[in-house]
């Protein structure tokens, strides 16, 4: 069981407005983006000025994406709804990359978003798959494409909708299972699990039950020290990011709100709490209502990626020279300050 701490957000996790100095805006023909400085941390982040780039347009939802810093480095993304995964590199533009890349012949009677959702690389290279169509966790050949289902039940009950996945330095996986990729959600009669899990799994193991109690379990990390678990929470009456403390087996032993998005959700700003990243020093780099924002351990906010239509994801690439960002029915591009990330 997990110890619940009492939920309160942190002091400033509710900015009224999301006040902060805006460093820049680009105007794109779909919508403008701006990088708001909530505070002058932001500036070591991304330099004042910086311009924001949009690679890749006419997506149904743009999700998942990861840097491979193979073959000259190129990034995947996902387009669940779609289910296609594609390609982008500078000198190569967009491609399909994986088609279907989740159920290969689904029924959208039972299945709303058919195609592959979050995507990581694995300790030895391999493209790992939160397969929402598929209703599993896949490794994926980066070269043959050959596919593997790592873990597709838990207690011999077939999993939701598998949405993000997060690799441990042990190679554990950890992931989470809404019922998104579901026609009707929890009334899906598809719908087998009675919970919407947070999951971790072990190689020549079985799917432990990390958490059971969220109504959204969305996006997946760990802290550097993997000490500690975040986990954002999609849902519309409360969305939140959470944070659990790890004990030394690696499973929680208490877990609170670090962050509340509730009020930003009130007033309108577009999107909820999905996909994260963290960076080499524990900032947090998160899908929230109005853009992707940076935010402390503690989960003070520290800058936003201020778009006006939702972010569902973010990736680290270019060997840590810029952050990806999935917005909706495109991908963009921020070059972060040298050094940071690196």
């Amino acid at each position: 069981m997990i110890a619940m701490e009492t939920l309160r957000p942190g002091r400033r996790a509710v900015l009224a407005g999301l006040a902060g100095a805006a460093l820049t805006g680009f105007a794109d023909a779909a919508a403008p983006v701006t990088l708001r400085r909530l505070t002058p941390a932001f500036d070591r982040i991304i330099v004042p000025g910086t311009p924001v780039e949009v690679i890749a347009t006419g997506i149904q939802w743009a999700e998942g994406p990861v840097w491979v810093p193979r073959d000259g480095g190129y990034l995947l993304f996902s387009d669940p709804p779609a289910n296609i995964v594609r390609r982008w590199s500078r000198g190569g533009g967009v491609a399909t990359f994986l088609s279907p890349s989740g159920a290969p012949d689904p029924d959208r009677t039972i299945l709303r978003e058919p195609g592959a959702n979050g995507m990581m690389l694995d300790r030895s290279g391999g493209l790992l798959i939160a397969n929402s169509g598929g209703r599993s966790i896949d490794r994926v050949d980066l070269r043959t494409r050959a596919r593997t289902v790592l873990v597709d039940r838990y207690k011999g009950k077939r999993f939701n909708s598998p949405n993000d996945v997060h690799v441990a330095k042990d190679g554990a996986i950890w992931f989470t299972d809404p019922p998104y990729g579901l026609a009707g959600d929890d009334r899906s009669p598809a719908k087998e699990q009675s919970v919407n899990g947070v999951y971790r799994w072990r190689a020549g193991g079985e799917a432990v039950l990390v958490d059971g109690t969220l109504t959204r379990p969305n996006g997946v990390a760990l802290s550097p020290d993997e000490r500690r678990l975040y986990v954002t929470v999609s849902d519309d009456a409360d969305p939140r990011v959470m944070a659990y403390d790890l004990g030394r087996d690696g499973m929680p032993r208490a877990s609170r709100v670090l962050v509340s998005a509730k009020a930003w959700h009130q007033q309108g700003k577009p999107g909820l709490p999905d996909g994260m990243k963290v960076a080499h020093d524990g900032t947090l780099v998160c899908s929230m209502p109005g853009g992707i924002m940076f935010l402390t351990p503690e989960g003070e906010p520290i800058g936003l990626i201020e778009t006006l239509t939702p972010a569902a994801n973010a990736a680290f690439g270019d060997g840590g020279a810029a952050l990806y960002v999935t917005n909706n029915d495109r991908v963009l591009r921020v070059a972060l300050r040298r050094g940071w990330q690196q």
